[in-house]
Formats: C-alpha cells, structure tokens, sequence
C-alpha cells in the first residue's frame, strides 16, 4: 500500500452533503461540502480524482455498501454535477443515498459491487465480522468500546433543510468525530488488516474486506476446486438441505457407559430427531454427577459444581485436560465430510491444513489462517450461505464430542477415588484429584486417547474462583519463563504469581472468564468490542480481592477511572430511551422527559436523572436500572474531572462488586479476606 490513505465518512442531507477526510496515519482532515452555503465540487473531484491517479485507498465503517457506493455515484455523474445546481447535487446524492439505504434494509446487493469501485475500500465493519449477527455493532456502539471521548448521534434530522454555515459547521464537526473513531477502530485492526493484505498476495484473490468465516470459504474453495478439477463458483453453489436427522446412526460405536446417569445422558441423545431447519434450543438435557451439574445442546455441553475457591492443598491437586483441535480431530479422524463433497479429496485436504499448521511457527500468518480454516469448517457445516452446509456433520462433530468428553469424565470418576469434578466445557475439563493418583489419571487419559484416536493436553491450576459456568478465575501452576518475560508480567501481576530457584524464573499465569474477564476489555482488543463491558470496575475489583487480597473499598480509592465505571445501553427499533426524573424540560406549561440517543454511555450516580427505555407504538416503559435509590448520570460527552465531581454511586458498585465476591466465596464470618 502507498503511503497515502483516507479514512472517509459521508453525511447526507436533504439539500446538503459533507465528506470528511481523514489521513489514515497522519494528523491531515479535509471536508468537503455541496450545498447553498458551501460548494466545494471543484475541490472534491480534485481529491477524488487524486485517489484514483495515486492508487490512494478509502477506509470506512460500513462503507461497501454506503460511502463507496456515493463515491462511485458522484465519480460517475462528474459532467452533470459540475454543471449543476450545488442544491440539486446535494439532494440527487441525498436521493441516492436514501435508494441505497432502502436496498440494504431489503437486504439486497449494493449496485457497484467491489470490483467496479474506481477507489478501492477497506471495510473495517466487515473486516470485523461486525456485520455478522452473532457480532453486529454500530459505530456508536463501537465508540463505547473503545471509550471515545464523544458518542454522538447525528445532530441534524437528515430529512431538515441546511441553510446555515453554523448548520453546516456543525455537521462537519460531527462527521470528524465519526472518522476519528474509525481512524482508531482502524489502527486496533492493525493486524486484521496485515493478514488480508498477506492472504491477497498469496492467494491472488482480494480478500482485504472478508471476514474469517469467509477467508475459510475462500482459500479452502480455491485449493479444493483445483484438487477437484471443477469451477470454484460450481463449488460455492453445492450444499445438503436435509428434513429431519436422527442423531442414533451418527454416535460412534466406542460410546459406551457404565454409570445409570451417563447411561440416561446417552440414551437422551439416541433418541433424538432433529428438524434441520429449526435446531435451535430444541434439545436440552441434564446430569448430575459427584455435584456438578451438566447441562447439555445440540451445540455443546456446560458443566460446573458449585460456586466457590478451590485450592490445590492438603494433598489434592487441579488438573485441567482439553482435547487437542478437538473437533477438527473429530472430523479428520473418522473421515467425515459434507455430504456433497467428495470425502476423499475433503478429508485429504482438511487433514493437510492440520498437519501444515503444526509445522508452522506461530509467528507465522499462515498458522493463524490454517487456524482459522479448521475451526470455521465446522461452524459452516450448519449456515446455509456456506458450500460447507450439511447439518448433519454439525450433528456428527457435537454430538459424538459431548459423549466423547462424557466418556472421559466417567472413566476418570470411576477410576479415581476422592475426585471432585470442578468444571466442564465443550472441549475440556477441570478436576480435582488427590496428588498420588496423578500417574492414575494420567493412565486413564492415555487409554480414553487409545480408545478416541484423540490428543489430550494438560496442565495444572493452584486455585480457581467459581461463579459459574461461564465465569471464573483460574490461576496456574508455576511454569519456567525467561529473565525478560519474567520481569514483563511482573509490572503486570501480583508478587505472588512469582518466584525465583536456582537462577530459574517462575510464573503462574492466571485465566479470567465470562463476566469475571476484563483485560481484553481494558485493552480495547479488537476482537472483543462488540461485547458489552459494562462496569469493568466490577470484574477488576473482584480479581483484586482474590489475586491481590484488596478489599473493594481499597481498590475502588486506587481506580478513578469514570470510564471503568461507565455501562453501555443500546435500544433499536421502536424503543427510545429517555430521561424521566431530572433535566425535564417545559413545552406549553407540560413537563415532558428529555428523549436521548438510541446508544447511550452512563453511569451509577448519587444525583442525576433515571433513564427509562419506552416503545414509541405502545408505550411501555421499562426502568433501565432497577436501583430505586440511585440514579444515573449519561456520559456520552467524555470531559476529565475530578473523580468526587462525577458524583459516582459508589455503593451501587460496591454491592454489585460483593454479590460476585459472596457468590464464590461467604463473608459472613470474616471481615478480611485470607491471604492466598
């Protein structure tokens, strides 16, 4: 890529259009504006004609299919719109926008596809897969994320007639902060958009603007079709639509149990007819055993014992064990495939991705892409849009893997006395065991891998902190690290993750899950911004408690950070959210609430307003926060105070922060917390 690139945003209006500019490194803005007040086409089509003569690159939140289409637009009406009425352009481009809207609303593919755009993009909402529904997020809710100093809705209602300079000031102004939180969106995708770049070289196929569900599809389509010796698209149009599939024929035949409760578990699932087109939340089912609760999907399984702090002292040790690409090894081992692609080339391909990653260094892009490619596989088999669709292979890997995992699980409590199940997820386990049986455990492992043909890998926990299944604490066992890492992690975590024997170096890293995790969050990783990081301060004071021995009145004096404290709230639809408490405002003697954005940054506060979301069509009226003694202060415009003038609630988080502390561990008889 040449050294000159932009990061744009298009605002259009009625009578009105603005595009601003952003260098995509340097500290350079342009804004370009049509209309009445300002008209700078001769200027615009100079800078767009510049992309295109200097192979410059436009970069964009949702711009495929927004923002390039109106550069495209406009490039294409040069002749008309230089000889026009700067008001007639600014409402032909408005109508053309709002014709590109409707398309996309309707689901429909936007009029220049990719290829014919004369300035090449870069989507970061595709990019991201923020497109995707699993991950779908707006700029605004991005800007949250990422704590944006200003999360700001259009100030002007499209639809009005601009016909001030201060209209059009503010408009500009407003557009800015839009390109300055995709110019750093852009640069925590850093190294998305380093791989694409890799992948378009090495694949000849442009690839810049595809999401990792589609960067499988794709190089995985290219080398099959070659293997094949059919057309790719021919490839990409194959599917299997099944009606219903009985789960009984697809168990492995070494699934066998000996305990009534795992017996009942398997016979759950021989008894299983599955509709193909609507799976899911059909199959539910739960087990106890030795006090862990397990519950069972069609997806996967999710098993814990109680919540609590469990040691590995007084003779009993942690050990957790996760199968090795677990359902890659699962597809690869026993040969299976989408119906409608030949096994053999399919398995033969599938296992070389495999066997090429492990030769790999990590370091190495490639290793990430074959990463890649193996885990999408599997999630493709059951979306329709994908040449990988055959539900019933989905069926195969999910269901044969929870009773693999039941497998272990059982020969592991029939085989060791005193053990204690701790945790159980879709690809591994957590037990507690007393220390002399470990060589046991490791002999039972080894004969359940003989048995699967599948890898397992193991390591060992000193303590773990429960709240749940999805939420927990992990710290592990010591582990040998370099001088320079070890002085690295040591500015990081606490001393006693730390220790130092015979000019060796020791660290016992430490895991954090679900509602417990907060250091992707703290570092604005780019794969977790479309996740809700509401009250960081909560799951930070709780590690503090159990990993620094901090009470949370301690450590909430030591973090003044308002942004840890701020919570995220977004409505769609008919919803709005308004205030309804303070800031009232008078219209013709009626008191009515102040309505706010549909994305809003707020926090607990002592004073304040309280914010309720209302349906607009049949007015309901749902509190955002239950806590009738507090209220909430919006914080959407982000202005560095004095901590004790943001009037910040802290009891509100002082409760929320101890209800997860009592949930794993009780209080009630002790003031401090043990020293770890």
């Amino acid at each position: 890529m040449s050294k000159h690139h932009w990061v744009v945003d298009f605002e259009t209006y009625y009578n009105c259009t603005v595009l601003c500019v952003e260098h995509y490194t340097l500290n350079i803005k342009k804004n370009f504006v049509i209309s009445r007040v300002k008209n700078d086409i001769v200027r615009l089509y100079e800078f767009l004609e510049g992309n295109i003569k200097n192979k410059e690159w436009h970069i964009g939140y949702n711009s495929l299919v927004f923002d390039s289409q109106i550069t495209q637009y406009i490039l294409l009406q040069k002749e008309a719109f230089l000889k026009g009425d700067p008001e007639l352009v600014a409402n032909m481009i408005y109508m053309k926008a709002q014709e590109i809207i409707d398309k996309q609303n309707m689901g429909e593919w936007p009029e220049f596809s990719e290829k014919k755009l004369k300035i090449k993009n870069i989507d970061l909402y595709k990019v991201n897969h923020w497109d995707g529904m699993a991950k779908r997020s707006s700029l605004k809710w991005l800007e949250y994320s990422i704590d944006w100093y200003n999360i700001q809705e259009m100030p002007i209602h499209h639809a009005k007639m601009i016909e001030t300079r201060e209209q059009v000031d503010e408009i500009v102004k407003y557009c800015f902060n839009d390109t300055g939180a995709t110019k750093e969106i852009l640069r925590l995708s850093t190294e998305q958009i380093r791989l694409r770049k890799f992948l378009t070289e090495e694949y000849n196929i442009n690839l810049y603007n595809a999401s990792e569900p589609r960067i499988s599809r794709e190089i995985f389509a290219i080398l099959l079709s070659d293997n094949l010796g059919i057309d790719k698209y021919e490839l990409k149009g194959m599917r299997t639509h099944r009606d219903y599939i009985p789960v009984e024929p697809l168990i492995l035949p070494y699934i066998k149990f000996i305990l009534p409760e795992f017996k009942e578990t398997h016979e759950a699932f021989k008894s299983l007819v599955v509709n193909a087109s609507n799976m899911k939340g059909v199959f539910k089912h739960t087990m106890h055993h030795k006090g862990a609760k397990t519950d069972f999907g069609l997806g996967g399984l999710h098993g814990t014992n109680r919540p609590g702090e469990y040691e590995a002292r007084d003779g009993m040790i942690i050990i957790t064990s996760d199968v090795k690409s677990f359902y890659p090894n699962l597809i690869i081992n026993n040969q299976w495939s989408p119906a409608h692609l030949p096994k053999e080339a399919f398995c033969d391909l599938y296992r070389w991705f495999y066997d090429e990653r492990v030769k790999i260094p990590k370091k190495d892009p490639r290793n990430y892409v074959y990463k890649i490619i193996l885990n999408a596989i599997y999630g493709q088999s059951n979306e329709e849009n994908s040449f990988f669709y055959d539900p019933e292979l989905m069926l195969r890997v999910t269901v044969n893997g929870q009773l693999s995992l039941m497998l272990l699980f059982e020969m592991l409590s029939i085989g060791i006395p005193g053990c204690t199940p701790m945790m159980l997820n879709t690809d591994g386990l957590e037990m507690m065991i007393p220390a002399h049986y470990k060589d046991k455990y490791m002999e039972i492992c080894k004969e359940w891998e003989k048995i699967t043909s599948l890898e397992l890998e193991h390591d060992e926990y000193q303590k773990m902190f429960i709240a749940d299944v999805n939420s927990y604490i992990a710290v592990f066992k010591y582990r040998e690290v370099s001088k320079e890492e070890f002085d690295k992690l040591k500015k990081k975590y606490p001393e006693h993750l730390f220790k130092e024997e015979n000019g060796k170096f020791f660290y016992a890293g430490v895991k954090c899950k679900g509602r417990l995790e907060w250091e992707p969050q703290d570092a604005k990783e780019v794969g977790v911004l479309h996740k809700n990081k509401s009250a960081l301060i909560v799951p930070k004071a709780v590690y503090q408690y159990f990993l620094h021995n901090k009470l949370p009145e301690e450590y909430l004096l030591t973090n003044r950070n308002i942004l840890d404290y701020c919570l995220g709230a977004k409505v769609k639809g008919d919803w709005s959210f308004f205030s309804n408490s303070y800031n009232l405002t008078a219209v013709n003697g009626v008191v009515t609430p102040t309505k706010l954005q549909k994305v809003i940054r707020y926090y607990k506060s002592t004073i304040g307003v309280k914010i309720v979301k209302q349906n607009l069509m049949d007015g309901r009226t749902i509190a955002l926060e239950a806590s009738p003694n507090s209220y909430e202060t919006v914080l959407n415009i982000y202005q560095q105070n004095k901590f004790e003038n943001y009037f910040v609630d802290e009891k509100y988080y002082l409760a929320r922060i101890y209800d997860e502390i009592e949930n794993i561990r009780s209080l009630k008889d002790q003031k401090q917390p043990k020293l770890f």
